[in-house]
């Protein structure tokens, strides 16, 4: 880290263990910018003792001996150590901490040396052990992560660096919580059980990921010290060949999917190289003609951008490995299943149908998604190559969009678009479903409600007039002889019961509301309503449709109502305010936080769903009491 030391074995070169005379070279592989050269003399080891000023970088120490310099070799130069260093205070300079894939660039380094290299795959003499102090392991001549690292500096991001197997560092992955944001580049396809718990637990307290990467953590990995106290990086691909396997099956050396570590890595990125698509060889050259399709233009992701719905964009970003989620067409919007891993909060953005790639290695898809871990928000660009399309400017406003909002210096607003809702004038949440009464007042219509932009079904009308609705609610829980089911307040002040399913079912009457109903809600057995002419909360026994209403207290100029964690909750003209379900006037309505202008308000696995008057549809995250 800054103001650190950092010690170097060297030999002469292609001799280990024979003095060098020459010197060395330490460039900031960010900036460009030579930072140290010094003569060596006739020395074996060598120590950097790192200055304080030097920023949180990659850097390379390039040693030189006296004879005239040779081509550089297609492959991990064996003279070239590459390293990062640290902040000495992390997260003073920078909320945003950018992470090296080291592990990945050392499992590809020496490929198909028997013995020496974790490639190829499939080949017996492959290495399962290789030591993490070899010279060389730099990063493979594609250098999927140099555009990214190189373009934040340039786009006026100050960021801060960590070698991933920091985060296999039990002392470091505590100081994660003082960054905002942990970026994920290139192919970062070698992850630990440490690194891996690391990452989840930061996000799962507030922290936030974006993944500008793909193939990510594929394999697992585990560091280890051998006898001589050096460390290595031990994957054996084979749960058969691994000793772990009947002692602590859960780090076994296999695919992170795979039996018997059953883990799925996008549990933690939301897509998985299973359903993505790979491009090798030859038929790399194929990375540079396809494009993502947008699937979700109204996502903040998207602000900006100036794109609609089923345009175009990033041409040239996928490959030569993408990432995907198993999604469900049905409704016309891609949508996660759920059944691989991925997280059901994960909303698809965008796609990339990359099935033909099959002629050139894997044929599968890229999906481009947003979705929830714990308390953080985690964005997936799902390609290796995203880095390259910078100069598209579509791909700068992303990747600036997701920058600013995760990793920005400001709170993360907790509040996003989750589809249209045109015209919609009641909400209500209820046995998996979320209900809505349309611009018409008596078309009742459905949808999920999940965080994709899905489209809204009208469901089926019955015999006879329909009823013109005002409002709706539907409770938590069921509870005693209360089942759920959908309430609903008419323009004409009579309340109606409605088994809450997608297809055909009657209103039946169960008593009146207060005169001029506009808000319902029920909690604890006890129906709520507002009537907005007069300001007041009214309740009654649920139980009993004869029961007369009571007056209760002032409304707080509330327009809509629900129930969230067993409070009310209300929109008023000047923000969100709430109170307890007491039948008691004590206490009354409190603020608790600005909110934008609603139309509709309705609870659904502790988020509060709106609808605006521009006709979005907005989730909420729990509001502070």
């Amino acid at each position: 880290m800054q103001g650190g030391r950092l010690g170097f074995r060297l030999g002469g070169r292609g001799v280990e263990g024979r003095p060098l005379r020459g010197r060395v070279v330490v460039t900031d592989e960010v900036s460009g910018e030579v930072r140290l050269k010094a003569a060596l003399s006739d020395v074996t080891d060598w120590d950097l003792d790192v200055p304080a000023h030097w920023p949180s970088s990659l850097y390379r120490a390039s040693f030189h001996d006296e004879r005239p310099e040779q081509p550089a070799p297609e492959r991990d130069a064996e003279h070239e150590v590459w390293f990062v260093v640290r902040a000495a205070r992390p997260g003073v300079g920078s909320g945003t901490l950018v992470s090296i894939p080291f592990a990945t660039w050392r499992a590809y380094h020496r490929a198909g040396q028997p013995g020496r290299g974790l490639y190829y795959a499939e080949q017996p003499g492959r290495a399962a052990r290789v030591r993490l102090d070899a010279p060389g392991g730099g990063p493979p001549p594609e250098r999927w992560e140099a555009p990214l690292l190189r373009w934040l500096p340039r786009a006026g991001y100050p960021v801060e660096y960590c070698s991933g197997f920091d985060l296999d560092d039990r002392s470091f992955a505590e100081s994660l919580s003082r960054y905002r944001l942990l970026v994920v580049n290139g192919h970062d396809e070698y992850w630990s059980a440490g690194m891996r718990d690391s990452v989840e637990e930061f996000a799962r307290r507030g922290g936030n990921l974006a993944f500008f990467a793909a193939n990510t953590a594929w394999w697992q990995i585990r560091i280890e010290d051998g006898p001589d106290g050096g460390r290595s990086m031990v994957c054996h691909r084979d749960a058969a060949a691994d000793p772990v396997t009947a002692t602590d099956p859960r780090r076994t050396t296999v695919e992170w999917s795979s039996s018997p570590v059953d883990r799925p890595e996008n549990a933690m990125t939301g897509v998985s190289f299973r359903n993505g698509a790979g491009a090798w060889g030859d038929g790399m050259a194929v990375i540079g003609r396809e494009s993502y399709t947008v699937r979700f233009a109204e996502h903040w992701v998207f602000e900006g951008t100036g794109l609609a719905d089923g345009d175009a964009f990033a041409r040239g970003s996928l490959g030569y490995e993408t990432d995907a989620a198993e999604l469900d067409w049905t409704a016309g919007v891609p949508r996660a299943t759920g059944r691989d891993g991925t997280p059901r909060s994960f909303a698809v953005l965008a796609t990339a149908d990359l099935r033909h790639w099959r002629r050139y290695g894997q044929g599968g898809w890229a999906t481009m998604g947003v979705f929830r871990l714990g308390a953080g928000t985690v964005f997936n660009a799902a390609t290796i190559n995203w880095g390259r399309a910078l100069g598209d400017p579509v791909v700068d406003r992303i990747t600036r969009n997701v920058l600013d909002r995760l990793g920005g210096a400001g709170p993360v607003p907790g509040r996003h678009v989750v589809g249209r809702a045109d015209g919609v004038r009641a909400l209500a949440a209820c046995e998996g479903l979320l209900f809505a009464v349309a611009a018409d007042g008596t078309t009742l219509l459905h949808r999920e409600p999940s965080d994709q932009n899905l489209p809204w079904t009208p469901c089926p009308p019955t015999p006879g007039p329909a009823p013109r609705i005002r409002c709706l609610t539907a409770p938590r829980e069921a509870a005693g002889p209360i089942p759920l089911a959908l309430l609903a307040v008419t323009e004409d002040d009579r309340l109606l019961v409605r088994d809450p399913v997608p297809g055909p079912a009657p209103w039946t009457p169960v008593g009146s509301a207060p005169p001029g109903t506009a808000a319902l809600a029920m909690c604890d057995g006890t129906l709520f309503a507002v009537t907005p002419h007069d300001d007041t909360l009214h309740h009654r026994p649920a139980t009993d449709p004869d029961a007369p209403w009571h007056p209760l207290c002032p409304a707080a100029g509330a327009t809509t109502l629900a129930v969230l964690g067993g409070r009310l909750h209300a929109t008023t003209p000047t923000g969100l305010t709430t109170r307890p379900p007491t039948t008691t006037p004590h206490p009354s309505f409190t603020p608790t936080t600005p909110f934008p202008p609603t139309t509709a308000l309705t609870s659904h696995t502790g988020h509060l769903l709106t609808t605006t008057p521009a006709g979005h549809l907005l989730s909420h995250p729990t509001p502070a009491h």
